[in-house]
C-alpha cells in the first residue's frame, strides 16, 4: 500500500517570555516551521481502545482509502478490501445489487449476510438480525478508512459470525471553513461518475457534505444502473469534552437485472443476457443523531441514534423454467408472461450507548467498557404478484399478493468488556454479551392454491462469553489470541424465500457457535508490515441449500434446512515490504510487495453431508501486489487468485438446479494508478486485464437464476481536483 505523507505545519509561533521582574526585555524568536513525516502502511491496526471501544487481544484491520491505487468510482471491492485475508467476495454489483458482499472464513458472502456493517458506527443493513443484507454502501471516494474487526467483534457490535466492517466517512477539514472537492470519471461500458463534496468549520461549527452521481451500461446487456448517493454531517463543538451532530445518508437508484446463466450459456457467452425486463430499485435513508461525553481523560460517554427507512422493489421474469427459459414474446398471446412483483419496506430504530473508564489496578491501569444497544425494526414484504407483460419498472400488479407479510424484531443487548493490565506488555481482556430478541411474523402466503396464515412469536435469550489475550514483545509487534461466543438466528429470507424454485424447511432453528484466533502481527520500521495468524471457527446448525428428491416426481430441488453442523479452520496471513525504504529510510520512493493469504477449510462435520465443503467456500485465497510510488506518482498492480468451490452443500458438480454446481477457481489481474500536481490529480486503470471468464455466484432466484457472471476486462480514467 503506497506511502503516506502527513505534512504537520505549525506555522509562525510567537513567544513572548517575560524574564524576571527585574528586568522587561522581551525576547521575540524567528519563526519556527516544523515539518513532520510520518510513514503509514495502508493496512494498519486498531489500539487497544479507541472512542471508547475495546480492540485489545482482538484480529482487526484498518484500511486506509486515500493510500490506495483502485477504482473507487465503482467501489472495486477485490482493489479496496481485497488485502484482508480470506475475504470472499461475491462479484454481482453489475447484476441486480447495489454492492458486493464480502465474508471471511469461509461464511456465506451473499449481500455480506454474516458481517456487521456499520457506517461511522452505527448499523446501514435494515435489521441486524431479521433482514441483515447490505444494499447500501457509501462511495470508497467519501471514505477515509475502513475498519474490520473478526468474529470476536461478537462481542462489542452483535453475535455474527463474521465480525465488524465499519465504513468511516471523511470528515470537515480542520482550519478551513471552506473546501471543494470534485471528481469525475469514465470508463468502460458507459461508465459516468461524478462525485463531489464541500465541507469546513466556523468556530465551534463543522460540517461535511458530499453527492455523488453514477451511470454505466454494464458488462452485459440488460444491466444498465443509474445512482446518486449522498450524505450531509453538522457538528457543534460545545467544548474540549462535549460535542454533537447529525448525519443523513441517502441512496437512490434504479438498476436492471440481466439474469442468470446455465453452465452451458457461460461457456458459450458469458455477457450474453437471458432477460430484458427485470428492474429493481432500492431508496435507502438513514437519519442519525449523535452525542459525545469526555468528563476527563479517562472516561468516555458516546450516544448514538439512528433512524432508517428504506425500500426494495422489483419487477421480473421469475426463476420458473431456469436460465434456459428465454424471456421472449409467446407467440399465442403475442405478448410476454407476466411478470412477477416484490416490495419490501423497511424501518429500524437502534440506539447506542457506550462508556468506557480507564482506572488503577496496582501498578497498572485497566479499561472497563461496556454499554446497551437497543434496536425496533419493522419489515414488510409483499410478493408473488402478478405483475404486467410490460417491459418498463412498473410495480402494478393484476389480482393479490402470492404473499404478504409483517416482521417485527426486538432486539436489547447490554455488554460489558475490561482490559486487565497485567504487566506493561501483556493484558488480558474477558467480555460478556446478553441478548434478548423476539421476533414476529403475521400474515399470509399462497402455497399450491391454499392460503397459509401466519402468526409467530419467538422469544430468544442468550449470552456471548469470550476473553482475548495480547503479548508485545516489543513497542510494534504483539502476540494475540481470543475465543468469542456467536449466535446467528433465523432471518426473514430464511422463513420466506423470493422465488418459488426453493423450499423452506418448517423445522428451522437457529445457529451457534464460536469464534477464535491466534496471531502474531506488527511493523519494522517504515518497511515491513505483517500479521500472521490461525483461526478455528465452530458453526452449529448451520442454515444452507441443498438438493432433495420429490417423493411422488423424484424431481430434485433445493430446499433450505440446517444442514448440519460445521468446522472452518484454517491461517491467514498479510506481509508488506518496501525494498527502498529498507535501504533508505528517508527516500521519497517507494517500492513495495505484499501479499494477502488465507487458507480455508470449511467442512461439515454432522449429518449426510459430513466432510462436503460449505458453499462458496474457496480454500485458497490468494492476492498479491507490487506498488511504485513518489511524491506525485503512484501505481499498484495486483494478482487475485481464488480457488474453487461448490453451490450447494451435496457438492455436485453438475446439476439441473440453477443454484448448484461447480464454481471454478480464477485469477484476476487489476492495474490502478494516480499522478497528482498541487491540488490536482489523474487517476487512471484497468481492471480484469486479461479479460478473465469466470462468476462468483450462483442463485436460485433473483437477480438470477443461475450462474451470475462477473465483469470482464474494463478501463477507467478520471480527475481530481480540490479548492
Amino acid at each position: 500500500m503506497k506511502t503516506i505523507h502527513y505534512f504537520l505545519v505549525l506555522g509562525l509561533v510567537n513567544f513572548s517570555i517575560v524574564q524576571a521582574q527585574t528586568t522587561d526585555t522581551v525576547h521575540k524568536l524567528h519563526e519556527v516551521i516544523i515539518k513532520e513525516f510520518k510513514t503509514v502502511n495502508g493496512v494498519g491496526h486498531l489500539p487497544d481502545t479507541k472512542n471508547g471501544i475495546i480492540y485489545a487481544g482482538k484480529k482487526n484491520e484498518v484500511i486506509l482509502i486515500d493510500s490506495l491505487d483502485a477504482n473507487k468510482a465503482i467501489n472495486n471491492t477485490r482493489q479496496i478490501l481485497g488485502r484482508i485475508p480470506g475475504l470472499n467476495i461475491v462479484e454481482t454489483e453489475s447484476s441486480g445489487f447495489t454492492a458486493n458482499g464480502i465474508a471471511t472464513r469461509g461464511l456465506n458472502p451473499t449481500q455480506s449476510v454474516e458481517m456487521n456493517t456499520r457506517q461511522n458506527g452505527y448499523n446501514i443493513s435494515s435489521d441486524i438480525y431479521g433482514y441483515n443484507e447490505a444494499y447500501y454502501l457509501p462511495p470508497m471516494e467519501a471514505v477515509s478508512r475502513i475498519e474490520f474487526v473478526r468474529g470476536a467483534a461478537s462481542l462489542q457490535f452483535g453475535s455474527q459470525f463474521g465480525g465488524l466492517v465499519n465504513y468511516v466517512i471523511k470528515d470537515a477539514p480542520i482550519n478551513k471553513p471552506f473546501e471543494f472537492i470534485t471528481a469525475q470519471t469514465i470508463g468502460s461500458y458507459g461508465l459516468y461518475n461524478s462525485y463531489n463534496s464541500l465541507g469546513g468549520n466556523y468556530k465551534k461549527w463543522s460540517y461535511y457534505a458530499y453527492l455523488q452521481y453514477r451511470v454505466i451500461d454494464g458488462y452485459r446487456p440488460n444491466s444498465e444502473q443509474t445512482q446518486v448517493s449522498g450524505y450531509a454531517k453538522i457538528q457543534y463543538t460545545h467544548s474540549n469534552k462535549w460535542n454533537f451532530g447529525v448525519e443523513y445518508s441517502l441512496l437512490r437508484n434504479k438498476i436492471k437485472m440481466p439474469g442468470g446463466l446455465t453452465d452451458a450459456q457461460f461457456s458459450s457467452d458469458p455477457s450474453q443476457s437471458t432477460r430484458g425486463r427485470n428492474w429493481l430499485k432500492s431508496p435507502w435513508n438513514i437519519i442519525t443523531a449523535y452525542a459525545n461525553y469526555t468528563p476527563s481523560e479517562n472516561s468516555n460517554l458516546s450516544i448514538k441514534s439512528s433512524y432508517l427507512f428504506s425500500n426494495r422493489s422489483l419487477v421480473w421474469r421469475n426463476e420458473d423454467g431456469g436460465p434456459e427459459a428465454n424471456d421472449d414474446i409467446n407467440q399465442s398471446t403475442n405478448s410476454f408472461v407476466p411478470r412477477e412483483v416484490g416490495i419490501e419496506n423497511m424501518n429500524n430504530e437502534t440506539t447506542e450507548i457506550r462508556y468506557s473508564q480507564t482506572y488503577s489496578l496496582g501498578k497498572q491501569k485497566s479499561t472497563l467498557a461496556g454499554g446497551i444497544r437497543q434496536s425496533y425494526a419493522w419489515f414488510k414484504r409483499q410478493g408473488g404478484g402478478e405483475g404486467t407483460t410490460g417491459s418498463d419498472f412498473n410495480l402494478s400488479i393484476t389480482g393479490e399478493w402470492g404473499y404478504d407479510l409483517d416482521f417485527i424484531t426486538t432486539n436489547f443487548a447490554p455488554f460489558v468488556e475490561n482490559i486487565f493490565r497485567i504487566s506493561k506488555n501483556f493484558t488480558i481482556t474477558p467480555g460478556f454479551r446478553f441478548e434478548y430478541l423476539q421476533s414476529t411474523a403475521k400474515g399470509f402466503k399462497k402455497v399450491d392454491g391454499n392460503i397459509l396464515f401466519s402468526n409467530e412469536l419467538r422469544n430468544r435469550t442468550f449470552g456471548l462469553a469470550g476473553i482475548g489475550l495480547e503479548f508485545k514483545p516489543s513497542k510494534n509487534t504483539s502476540l494475540y489470541a481470543n475465543i468469542s461466543q456467536a449466535f446467528r438466528p433465523i432471518d426473514y429470507s430464511q422463513l420466506q424465500p423470493f422465488g418459488v424454485t426453493s423450499k423452506i424447511d418448517s423445522n428451522l432453528e437457529d445457529s451457534n457457535g464460536y469464534n477464535s484466533d491466534f496471531g502474531y502481527r506488527g511493523t519494522v520500521r517504515n518497511y515491513l508490515n505483517f500479521d500472521f495468524s490461525a483461526f478455528y471457527l465452530a458453526y452449529n446448525k448451520r442454515i444452507g441449500v441443498t438438493l432433495e428428491a420429490d417423493p411422488i416426481s423424484g424431481d430434485y430441488y433445493s430446499v433450505r434446512k440446517n444442514i448440519a453442523n460445521s468446522i472452518h479452520k484454517g491461517i491467514e496471513s498479510y506481509i508488506e515490504f518496501n525494498f527502498l525504504k529498507y535501504f533508505n529510510p528517508q527516500s521519497n520512493y517507494g517500492l513495495s510487495i505484499f501479499n494477502s493469504f488465507a487458507y480455508i477449510d470449511a467442512r461439515y462435520t454432522s449429518g449426510e453431508y459430513s466432510g462436503k465443503r460449505l458453499e462458496a467456500a474457496a480454500k485458497t485465497i490468494n492476492r498479491a501486489g507490487l506498488i511504485f510510488n513518489t511524491t506525485k506518482l503512484s501505481a499498484t498492480f495486483q494478482i487475485n487468485y481464488v480457488g474453487d468451490a461448490y453451490g450447494d452443500a451435496s457438492n455436485v458438480t453438475t446439476s439441473d438446479n440453477p443454484a448448484a454446481g461447480y464454481i471454478p477457481s480464477y485469477t484476476v489481474l487489476d492495474f490502478s494508478g494516480s499522478y497528482k500536481i498541487n491540488n490536482f490529480a489523474l487517476k487512471f486503470g484497468v481492471n480484469n486485464i486479461a479479460d478473465k471468464h469466470y462468476f462468483t455466484r450462483r442463485t436460485d432466484e433473483y437477480p438470477g437464476p443461475g450462474i451470475i457472471p462477473a465483469v470482464g476486462r474494463s478501463l477507467y480514467v478520471g480527475f481530481t481536483a480540490k479548492f
